[in-house]
């Protein structure tokens, strides 16, 4: 067991340079798990991770504590790390109602609160991806990802919320990882679009907008989502 992931992804996986950052054994390891390599349950045994990229077994204890705090990876003591499970559509569906309870006063915190620079980094945020990239990997997608889990906790940032902005951060990673256990092809462009306008209400400093707008995004983002796992 504790050679699994070495035995079932050797020669499918690079190894990693010997100078290589933690961040980039993050995102190897991270898109194990998005894409499905490392299934639901399967156990990740660090020495493994170490073997198979070819690095010390420190940057990826960092790593796997890391993946841990997103709820990607769960660990239990005498058995280590494993693969979190994929959230059930009902789980989702609680998940998205708590976002909605807690973003909409999120985004109208933020259009209360905005400064010129705060709005220079939102529309900084919105230039950085322009369009939505096309794929069904992790790799293909990995942008509006990023994209959207900088944007929420951008936001929640601007409200001046600590707490929110903490109860947000874990939920991003839970999301993609259903989404790519039902859906075969994604497409960003309705996820920018929605971000636009939530954006563009908050420069203006519009409250009741920008909370309106959030809600209209959060509830057909989690209308996608239901869609998927039916």
């Amino acid at each position: 067991m504790a050679d699994q992931i070495e035995s079932r992804l050797k020669g499918r996986v690079r190894a990693a340079r010997r100078s290589v950052l933690t961040e980039e054994i993050y995102e190897r390891v991270k898109s194990l798990i998005m894409n499905g390599d490392l299934e639901p349950g399967a156990r990740v045994n660090i020495y493994a991770v170490a073997r198979l990229l070819d690095v010390s077994q420190t940057p990826v204890r960092e790593v796997l504590s890391a993946l841990e705090s997103e709820g990607l990876l769960t660990k239990e003591a005498l058995r280590g790390y494993s693969v979190a499970p994929v959230l059930t559509p009902a789980q989702v569906a609680d998940l998205y109602h708590l976002r909605l309870l807690l973003e909409p006063w999120a985004a109208a915190g933020a259009a209360e609160r905005v400064t010129a620079e705060a709005a220079d980094r939102v529309r900084a945020e919105l230039a950085g991806l322009p369009r939505a990239p096309q794929g069904t990997r992790y790799e293909d997608y990995h942008d509006i990802a990023a994209h959207d889990a900088r944007f929420h906790d951008l936001i929640a940032e601007l409200s001046g919320s600590p707490a929110v902005r903490e109860s947000l951060q874990r939920t991003h990673s839970h999301l993609h990882l259903f989404r790519i256990e039902y859906e075969g092809r994604r497409s960003g462009e309705p996820t920018l679009a929605e971000h636009a306008r939530v954006a563009e209400a908050v420069i203006a400093g519009d409250r009741e907008a920008a909370s309106e707008a959030m809600r209209a995004h959060l509830a057909a983002a989690r209308d996608r989502f239901l869609r998927i796992g039916t």
